[in-house]
């Protein structure tokens, strides 16, 4: 079991918004259904490396990219 930063979105919107700006910068981590485990938004998320997340809080803020809640789960 390892440890994953996960972003959640409020919206499919925003979650396909992160997915495409991320994959057009070369950003690290995919889109996958929220797990479980995370009671929040549209039931998808952005999953990342946890050493990931000041970087990827930078470029949604610069991409103006919201997002509902992030966290680190393990699975």
């Amino acid at each position: 079991m390892r440890r994953h930063l996960i972003v959640a979105f409020g919206t499919t919107t925003m979650a396909l918004m992160m997915e495409h700006m991320c994959r057009a910068e070369g950003m690290p981590g995919r889109l996958i259904p929220l797990p479980r485990e995370i009671d929040a938004g549209c039931g998808m998320a952005w999953m990342a490396e946890p050493e990931e997340e000041e970087a990827l809080l930078q470029f949604m803020t610069r991409r103006q990219i919201r997002y509902e809640r992030m966290t680190c789960v393990t699975f």
